[in-house]
């Protein structure tokens, strides 16, 4: 194991194996944060993204890491936690040079022994998933943004018919991100008959989703704060801290964005106001779910009915935080660690 040191509220000692990567003939510069292999291989992403340092990179894939592993463990698959981040170089690469690195990522894969099995995370394709596979072959090369979609919805439409009796129709939901899984939410809320705002650092993308739904768009830096019924991020994380929290103008927030508390103290803040904070990893695990039912080779029906399954997974969530005035985090943070068998919990 090697790495920086000590990453904000998780100890190096936490992680159960951190490789970092140098290639020297590619230029690769890369981590895998292989966060607990319990209950299997762990799954996780291959995310490619600029970072401003080495440190920074190893911290998220350590953090998102850990998500995984609740995410896995909540789901009630036989599968760990990882996570791995490609930091160099920058610019990011195309042609030969793209395959080299990508290659060079493969063998470090498979120095893990089937330990870690990669899949498709920000910034990196289908097409990278398969050149890695000619190095690894413990690889799942699979698209999962519709399955992540699906149960993503299941969730919303199971938290909204808890807080109101005709659910999602009439309710106005800011989806974050216009991407793959946003934009399948968005058409996924328009057919609810729900009213669905966009917004999307690349404007004419927010547009051209927001016109397929008969929706609007919301300029990227009015998200926070803007007046919705239910807020859907679906991009990057940490977006709540305590500022934000206090300027939230929404009933629930349930997304596909992974880590999207800063700290666990948000969650606090969160039931203090009344917001129905759906944990990420309780609402967005339809991905994983994928994956291991590829790898495991389940049928249709079985996977459609574990991916709907989320939205009952959410609604048990709820209702216990309710009736034992704990927050959905910790609530979902048991029923992960239950399962592992010992506490698991996300980063401060």
């Amino acid at each position: 194991m090697t790495g920086p040191g000590k990453s904000p509220g998780l100890a190096l000692d936490q992680t159960e194996q951190l490789v970092v990567v140098h290639d020297r003939d590619s230029g690769l510069g890369a981590a895998i944060a292989i966060d607990d292999s319990t209950l299997g291989p762990a799954i996780g992403g291959i995310r490619w993204r600029t970072y401003p340092d080495e440190a920074t990179a190893i911290t998220e894939a350590r953090r998102l890491a850990r998500v995984m592993t609740l995410k896995s463990a909540l789901a009630g698959i036989a599968s760990g936690g990882a996570k791995s981040v490609v930091f160099r170089p920058d610019p990011v690469p195309s042609g030969p040079t793209r395959r080299a690195l990508m290659e060079a990522f493969g063998r470090s894969v498979a120095w893990l022994g089937g330990r870690y099995v990669p899949g498709l995370d920000m910034g990196t394709t289908l097409d990278d998933l398969r050149v890695v596979a000619t190095r690894a072959p413990e690889i799942c090369v699979l698209e999962p943004s519709e399955a992540t979609a699906v149960g993503l919805f299941a969730g919303i439409e199971a938290v909204t018919r808890l807080r109101w009796p005709a659910g999602l129709a009439k309710r106005t939901v800011l989806v974050q991100g216009a991407g793959h899984v946003g934009s399948s939410l968005a058409r996924k809320l328009a057919a609810a008959k729900a009213l669905v705002l966009v917004s999307d650092v690349e404007p004419e993308r927010a547009g051209r989703v927001a016109a397929l739904v008969d929706g609007a768009v919301v300029p990227p830096d009015r998200v926070i704060g803007h007046p919705c019924d239910v807020f859907a991020p679906c991009a990057v994380g940490r977006l709540i801290d305590a500022e934000t929290a206090g300027m939230l103008a929404c009933e629930v927030i349930a997304g596909a964005a992974n880590d999207v508390l800063s700290h666990r103290g948000a969650a606090e803040l969160l039931a203090a106001r009344g917001i129905d904070y759906v944990p990420d990893f309780a609402i967005n695990s339809g991905g994983v779910i994928a994956i291991f039912a590829a790898r495991s080779g389940w049928d249709e029906p079985r996977t459609t009915a574990a991916l709907q399954g989320i939205g009952e997974q959410v609604r048990e969530i709820l209702e216990t935080a309710r009736a034992t005035k704990r927050t959905p985090l910790s609530i979902a943070e048991d029923g992960a660690s239950s399962r592992l068998g010992h506490r698991v919990t996300v980063p401060d």
